[in-house]
């Protein structure tokens, strides 16, 4: 079994190999612009899938798509005699939805982005509700303690000599 760093560089080859024969191995006018944008192999390197994007319209993409379906057996070729390893990967080809879905992500981002501004229009004339500083302040805790204090039954413990702890007879 071939280790994750030597997968990675076959990976690596077999997306240079495709990219450059893949005009002259398929060499039908209908291929569209395809870019090879990934290649993965599996660690015992029988197995490579390789990720590719078409520009242009949905009946582009069907067409490439089968082109490259028809012609796997060609690229598999190209593929094993210029690669230089005793196993040849089987080759799949996957349409990578990268595109679709980063024109997806903007859309989303752009509608954040106008709720965003919504937002702040909103904000721009609003005040707090509330007094305009909540919090509690060290002058007004010794305030509110003093009103707190019952009014009817006030007792006060006398006064103690701290050291000894008898009560103290000298009130000054």
């Amino acid at each position: 079994m071939a280790d994750a760093a030597r997968a990675r560089k076959v990976a690596d080859r077999i997306k240079t190999l495709i990219a450059a024969g893949l005009g002259s191995i398929i060499k039908d006018p209908d291929l569209g612009f395809v870019t090879i944008t990934d290649v993965r192999v599996t660690n015992d390197l029988q197995h490579a899938s390789v990720f590719y994007t078409v520009f242009g319209d949905d009946a582009q993409r069907a067409k490439t798509t089968y082109l490259l379906e028809e012609n796997r057996g060609k690229l598999r070729s190209h593929v094993g005699k210029n690669l230089g390893i005793r196993l040849t990967p089987s080759l799949e080809f996957i349409a990578d939805a990268i595109p679709e879905t980063a024109a997806h992500l903007e859309v989303l981002l752009q509608e954040a982005r106008e709720r965003d501004a919504q937002v702040a229009a909103a904000a721009a004339g609003a005040t707090h509700a509330g007094d305009p500083d909540p919090y509690r302040h060290d002058d007004e805790d010794a305030d509110a303690d003093a009103d707190q204090a019952p009014a009817g039954d006030v007792r006060q413990a006398p006064a103690s000599d701290a050291v000894t702890g008898t009560p103290s007879t000298d009130r000054a």
